[in-house]
């Protein structure tokens, strides 16, 4: 199994349009300049003895690409899968990765610890965010486990802090180092 890091849904809205389904979101602040190619991610999965579905009408020379920005991995047949993006400090989607950095410098300011320092440290210097986005409703514990081996994926090999919406950013060893669930709304 991935890392035990606990995910509860985030209280973020769903785009317009969607279904009003509550959505769970973790991120990984990577400070590594470059994502890795999703075969990376797909072969790290498989050694960890989880079955990523992927689309099927996915092109496999996509899976070596190094600019990606989004993939939906699938975990289970009757689930829905699991989204995966990736923003960057440059690039299409630098506006969006420059606002999800501040909101959370801004949730870091108020705290004065170590642990607080080296979460706001990992938000300053990253790159890129790695965020995963599951229906509450539809993931199973196996989802949990599968959305948990993405992010230390991420994590290990991108030099990442793991942030979970509602919770708070955790250590290597999945502890909660910076609580900020009276923080988010």
């Amino acid at each position: 199994m991935g890392k035990q890091l606990p995910i509860l849904p985030s209280a973020t809205q769903p785009a317009e349009g969607a279904a009003a389904e509550a959505v769970i979101y973790s991120r990984v602040f990577c400070k590594n300049e470059n994502a890795p190619p999703l075969r990376l991610l797909v072969d790290f999965l498989k050694s960890r003895g989880q079955l990523p579905i992927l689309p099927p009408d996915m092109d496999d020379a996509l899976l070596d690409e190094w600019a990606w920005v989004q993939i939906v991995l699938g975990y289970a047949q009757e689930r829905k899968p699991i989204h995966v993006f990736c923003v960057r400090d440059r690039g299409s989607f630098q506006d969006l990765f420059e606002q999800e950095r501040q909101q959370f410098l801004e949730n870091l300011s108020s705290f004065d610890d170590i642990e607080a320092s080296l979460a706001q440290e990992h938000v300053t210097r990253a790159r890129f965010i790695l965020t995963t986005r599951m229906l509450e409703a539809d993931v199973t514990e196996d989802g949990y486990d599968f959305n948990g081996w993405i992010l230390e994926f991420f994590q290990e090999h991108c030099n990442g802090i793991v942030q979970i919406d509602r919770q708070g950013f955790f250590s290597p060893k999945g502890e909660l180092i910076v609580d900020l669930s009276t923080q988010e709304e």
